[in-house]
């Protein structure tokens, strides 16, 4: 089995490569859809968020109302802190049992644990080859304000409760430039892919 790590910022293109490994065959594990998993209603990291951040990060429905939490945490380095204490541990556990299910399944399986925050949390885990998809700040922000509608303000603070550009690609073993066009963005997923899966 071939262990990838993806990373790169917000709005960084990342979700496409993923999207795009998945259909020539990758095993994608996405820690995103993990972290909604580990924080559903009843299950011990949303009653720790709750205790930590109040009853007002809860909706009605029981569910966890992200928006309010991330109106705690982005901007706030100590909240954000205690947040990840809480969530990455679970999510870690969590990411490892769907790689050894993939690997249980396909011993040849080439798994891409499509991770947001593996400088921050993951990056000395063994993995194969590291992987960041890169698009300067400037587009990136673009990409939030006019792609999702977010403000300027609460889009410039999505990217700096990250790490630097810099610490994300000092990590990197292949760099997928997203601040073309998509199908460059494409052209060089496949040329990583074959690299990969000729290896």
């Amino acid at each position: 089995m071939a262990l990838i790590a993806l990373t790169g910022g917000i709005a960084s293109g990342k979700s496409t490569i993923a999207r795009r490994l998945a259909e020539s065959g990758a095993v994608v594990v996405d820690a995103d859809r993990i972290v909604r998993d580990v924080q559903a209603p009843g299950t011990p990291v949303l009653a720790a968020i709750a205790e930590t951040f109040g009853a007002e990060v809860i909706a009605a429905d029981g569910s966890l109302d992200r928006a309010a939490l991330g109106a705690k945490v982005f901007g706030d380095a100590d909240h954000l802190a205690q947040l990840n204490a809480i969530v990455h541990p679970a999510v870690r556990a969590e990411s490892q049992r769907r790689f050894d299910e993939a690997m249980s399944a396909d011993p040849e399986a080439v798994v891409v644990y499509d991770v947001p925050l593996l400088v921050e949390a993951r990056v000395d885990d063994p993995w194969d080859l590291i992987v960041v998809a890169h698009a300067p700040v400037e587009e990136r922000r673009r990409r939030l304000v006019e792609i999702r509608g977010m403000a300027e303000r609460a889009a410039q603070e999505r990217i700096d409760a990250q790490v630097s550009d810099e610490r994300r690609l000092a990590i990197a073993d292949v760099v997928i430039d997203t601040s073309g066009s998509l199908e460059q963005t494409l052209a060089q997923t496949d040329d990583l892919w074959e690299r990969i899966s000729t290896s």
